[in-house]
């Protein structure tokens, strides 16, 4: 895309995913209603603090063994919508091959700014390292998230409570969106598109696997790609899983299915 060149609705459309995808309308109150639910059938580890503002919570679904690997999962919504109890039902795959599930709550932007959020999901992380054993997680960490989550894994695979990620969908630069609507809120500093965007910064010598749907926006699919590769180039381990005909909101039944791809590859990073 020659960025320069496009008007403002042009760049907004760019990182407009509702837009590209309106059946997304239709996907997003089955998801809250469904992890309503599974949330109700599992009440005994919601909402456990790990901070001082109102979303720094968790919500914990141990395994029947807790040796057994968790899933970190970062809920999306460009720093700036959602809440982590509308994605529980989203992870219904590796809850079902006996996995345990860990979601953390973050503020949202602009009531914090991104270098806030990036730091509370490190506080949780630190939370669940310190804690996690007595709430029955003793397995090894795997930390992964969508869309915005997936920025936050990426930015957080170097949490030396963690061993391995898997970015769904995620935006590992942050440069463009600055030039859109989504910064009306995020009010991006040089300084921290420079600092949290991943595909400036070192690469951490840790398995990330890294996905998007071929039916995404070109953005995303590209900043997918391009931080493949640049691990790539540094000898990085991880693989590159383009979910074909998937755009940014279906492709999370790749993770919800107990044989979904996604749900198949998490468990190579266990």
């Amino acid at each position: 895309m020659n960025w320069g060149a496009m008007s403002r609705a042009e760049r907004d459309a760019a990182y407009n995913n509702s837009l590209a995808a309106p059946a997304s309308a239709e996907l997003l109150p089955a998801w809250i209603a469904a992890s309503a639910e599974f949330r109700a059938a599992h009440p005994q580890g919601l909402d456990l603090r790990y901070g001082l503002r109102e979303r720094n919570t968790w919500d914990l679904f141990p395994a029947q063994d807790p040796r057994a690997p968790c899933l970190v999962f970062i809920h999306g919504g460009y720093w700036q919508r959602n809440g982590k109890e509308s994605f529980t039902s989203l992870l219904a795959g590796p809850y079902a091959r006996g996995w345990a599930l860990a979601l953390p709550g973050y503020t949202l932007a602009p009531d914090a700014t991104l270098t806030e959020i990036v730091a509370e999901i490190r506080a949780a992380l630190n939370w669940l390292v310190e804690h996690g054993p007595a709430h029955g997680f003793a397995g090894r960490i795997v930390l992964s998230g969508w869309s915005a989550g997936g920025h936050l894994t990426a930015m957080c695979l170097d949490h030396p409570g963690v061993a391995a990620g898997l970015a769904v969908s995620g935006i590992f630069e942050l440069g463009p969106i600055r030039d859109t609507y989504l910064n009306e809120k995020l009010q991006l500093s040089d300084a921290e598109i420079a600092a949290l965007s991943p595909l400036r910064l070192p690469v951490v010598q840790k398995r990330l696997a890294i996905t998007y749907g071929s039916a995404e926006l070109p953005p995303l699919v590209s900043d997918s790609r391009d931080l493949h590769a640049k691990r790539a180039a540094a000898h990085a381990p991880g693989v590159l899983i383009p979910i074909a005909g998937a755009n940014h909101f279906s492709i999370m039944q790749a993770l919800q299915d107990s044989d979904g791809e996604l749900t198949r590859q998490l468990l190579l990073l266990a």
